[in-house]
């Protein structure tokens, strides 16, 4: 019977142990699935939207003229670009014939190293939401970034949150526009400015606000 009763108790190690197991791995998804994490890469990165493509040039059309044995170089479109930044840097708009970015700095939206707007944030992000309705727009990018200190996985998730605090504003101020949004969040990546210096890693902490010209614009031109 005592050896009976040993045989009982190596069978039931082996089932423990699987179960034991089991509970640890569930434990290590959860605590996977709460962690920082970067988001994928972006449709567009920043700073490389597409432009309209260049015209056809007939090379054969009877008013070209060029000297004998010369050819045409590929057409290439030379974007133009209108920068408007205020006096102390905090916000800054460019346009193009494509699309308009607005780039808010941190400090003018959030205190230090939080995502918790400030009370003059609403009056700002609802001057971008207008232009937004003036645009026409109905797809808008929200992205958030960070400068280099501190760990990049900490500047991962805080650049999300920032994007997905200012898309709450954005969200009820053209809560009737039927807009699809892009909310991301690169930390370090994509900066602006030389992250060796303070002037430059504050132009890098920003929330970009982007999106192209609708045609209630292009009517308007």
């Amino acid at each position: 019977m005592a050896e009976t009763a040993r045989k009982r108790r190596a069978r039931a190690r082996p089932a423990a142990a699987a179960v034991a197991a089991a509970v640890l791995f569930a434990g290590v998804q959860f605590t996977m699935a709460t962690g920082a994490y970067a988001d994928e890469a972006p449709s567009t990165p920043p700073g490389t939207e597409a432009t309209s493509p260049p015209p056809e040039v007939n090379g054969e059309s009877n008013g070209l003229k060029l000297r004998d044995g010369a050819t045409l170089a590929p057409a290439k479109v030379l974007p133009l670009i209108s920068v408007v930044e205020s006096e102390g840097g905090e916000e800054r708009r460019e346009d193009t014939s494509e699309s308009v970015k607005f780039a808010l700095q941190a400090e003018v939206l959030f205190g230090k190293d939080s995502s918790k707007l400030s009370s003059a944030a609403n009056a700002r992000i609802a001057a971008v939401a207008a232009e937004i309705e003036k645009q026409g727009a109905t797809k808008v990018r929200v992205f958030g970034f960070t400068d280099n200190l501190g760990s990049s996985a900490h500047g991962d998730v805080l650049s999300k949150q920032r994007a997905e605090a200012v898309h709450g504003v954005l969200e009820k101020e053209l809560a009737s526009a039927g807009i699809t949004y892009e909310i991301r969040g690169y930390g370090e990546q994509y900066p602006i400015a030389d992250n060796g210096n303070e002037e430059g890693r504050k132009k890098n902490r920003r929330v970009e606000i982007s999106f192209p010209r609708g045609e209630a614009d292009s009517s308007q031109s």
